[in-house]
């Protein structure tokens, strides 16, 4: 694994809009950055990030289904009890899933650590999916990379795979939706939206601000229709505690992400895993902040349920404080072991490893100059060249 200098395209950001890529650009600063690449070989993608992945996510699979069953830790996630019952079928039901992404630490030599499981809205899709294959394909083109560069990056293909099968048990009308004024979240369902096009799902877009309640408790689009299938890049966490959260159970509405996912969207889940598969390669020491633990010197305070960085404290074994801001201050919180960032010319890369219907299907890099990679980090494209 390295990091390597490029000159950008001179046409890099007409080349973005082109595609669609609306949000290469956020508050004046670049968010979409190829003033360099990460390179990898062919065997640290399939020993150390695209082998973990897919066990670390059967682990997680597994521990969904012992937590469905079990009030005792639905409680300890702090999922409110109204919610139990409506997880727990979600789940026996069998209710279709799509993706996630789970954030990894990896240097290029040690095995890959897990900070985190984003199972229910995560982001950045379209640049991993999409935008730096389009990198890759015009840098080969132009002579910057070498012709046998590739990319570890199925996701669009595993994408439309997974949208064909399951819509064929969907309700109609099919849906897609995030928050209107999101410009990175519209641009990620939009894109969806596209990949579903691709596989001939008739399927729309909608704003959550538009989706209305019906006298029947049942959920309908601007014309009233009652909405079949939602996916929604809104949290469940968020949905349960909007006054129209007590209408979820009863309105009929299949929801992408499903309901069950609200167990593996939540930082609970690390503690969990770690009391199931202590020792294992790619597992953080973590345990909830209330219970009795032992962390070597260096350690993480997360919130159960929080975004993009926030309200996160890390203080590493040397004596580095770092703390970021945000609205997630009360809730409760996790301790996980402090594994910093690799350091790469003074940036801190995170790998965003993707899972698309229980595949492992390629990942995007997000890299900042803190330990901790929040909503404003770059993101960076990768290559395979060995």
């Amino acid at each position: 694994m390295r990091r390597i200098a490029v000159t950008p395209r001179t046409d890099w950001k007409q080349t973005a809009e082109q595609y669609g890529f609306q949000f290469h650009t956020i508050d004046g600063e670049p968010y979409w950055d190829e003033t360099a690449y990460y390179a990898f070989s062919m065997a640290q993608i399939e020993h150390d990030i695209e082998a973990p992945t897919r066990e670390i996510h059967e682990m997680a699979m597994e521990l969904a289904g012992e937590i469905v069953r079990s009030e005792a830790l639905m409680e300890r996630l702090a999922i409110p009890r109204f919610y139990w019952e409506w997880i727990a079928d979600s789940w026996q039901r069998g209710e279709p899933h799509l993706y996630g992404r789970m954030d990894l630490a990896y240097d290029g030599m040690g095995p890959a650590k897990l900070f985190e499981l984003n199972y229910d809205t995560p982001t950045s899709l379209y640049e991993a999916a999409f935008y730096q294959w389009i990198w890759l394909e015009q840098q080969v083109e132009r002579g910057v990379l070498p012709r046998q560069a590739d990319q570890y990056n199925a996701i669009q293909e595993k994408l439309c795979e997974a949208l064909a099968t399951i819509a064929k048990s969907l309700p109609r009308p099919f849906y897609f939706s995030a928050v209107r004024d999101s410009a990175e979240d519209q641009g990620t369902v939009q894109y969806l939206r596209d990949c579903a096009h691709q596989v001939g799902i008739d399927a729309g877009l909608i704003a959550v601000e538009d989706i209305g309640l019906s006298t029947k408790g049942t959920f309908t689009d601007l014309d009233s229709i009652v909405i079949g299938t939602l996916f929604k890049l809104y949290p469940l966490e968020m949905m349960f505690e909007d006054d129209y959260g007590k209408h979820l159970p009863t309105s009929g509405i299949q929801l992408i992400e499903p309901a069950w996912k609200a167990v593996l969207s939540n930082k609970g889940i690390l503690p969990l895993l770690w009391e199931r598969h202590r020792g294992h390669p790619n597992l953080l020491p973590a345990f909830f902040e209330d219970t009795p633990s032992t962390l070597a010197p260096g350690w993480v305070r997360k919130p159960m349920l929080s975004r993009e960085g926030a309200n996160i404290e890390l203080l590493t074994s040397d004596g580095m404080d770092v703390r970021t801001g945000g609205p997630y201050v009360d809730g409760p919180r996790i301790l996980q072991a402090c594994q910093p960032l690799p350091r790469f010319e003074g940036n801190y890369p995170l790998i965003g490893s993707w899972v698309i219907a229980d595949q492992p299907a390629g990942m995007g890099i997000r890299e900042d100059a803190s330990l901790i990679t929040q909503d404003t980090s770059r993101f960076v494209p990768h290559a395979i060249v060995e």
